[in-house]
């Protein structure tokens, strides 16, 4: 049996950076993403190598990363955020404060989209109050 899951330990790193992707599909269909405003996110962030290097050394290990972020400077996150910006109107949102989306009938965004910008934390607790909260606003069917 391998041990890698038993010898292993994940480390994750999040900060919060103010900026703004822009995603939209490349020639040949493919997504591909710019940085429209602020800073590039960046997978080599000082106090992450830092912390890293310290619990190597504290256990006797050895660190690894992901291979997009070590050779072609591409960060990853498990969050996915924003893109589906809660606001009042149509005019400056994409969802009303029940998750629907303006313009549409019956049609919800539910996930991490509707978060508009990284808390700085897992955002997952969060995302999950707010669907609870958009599932309680839908009627039931026998209703």
């Amino acid at each position: 049996m391998n041990g890698w899951a038993k010898n292993t330990v994940v480390l994750l790193f999040m900060q919060t950076l103010d900026s703004t992707l822009k995603f939209k599909r490349n020639a040949f269909g493919q997504m591909t993403s710019t940085v429209s405003a602020g800073l590039a996110p960046t997978p080599f962030i000082p106090e992450s190598i830092k912390l890293v290097k310290a619990y190597r050394k504290a256990i006797n290990g050895v660190s690894t990363s992901f291979a997009l972020e070590t050779l072609a400077g591409i960060p990853s996150t498990a969050h996915i955020l924003g893109g589906a910006v809660m606001e009042k109107d149509h005019t400056t949102g994409v969802i009303d404060k029940n998750n629907k989306i303006f313009g549409y009938q019956n049609m919800f965004v539910i996930d991490g989209a509707m978060i508009s910008a990284n808390p700085g934390v897992n955002p997952s607790l969060s995302i999950t109050a707010i669907a609870e909260h958009a599932m309680d606003q839908i009627p039931n069917k026998n209703d």
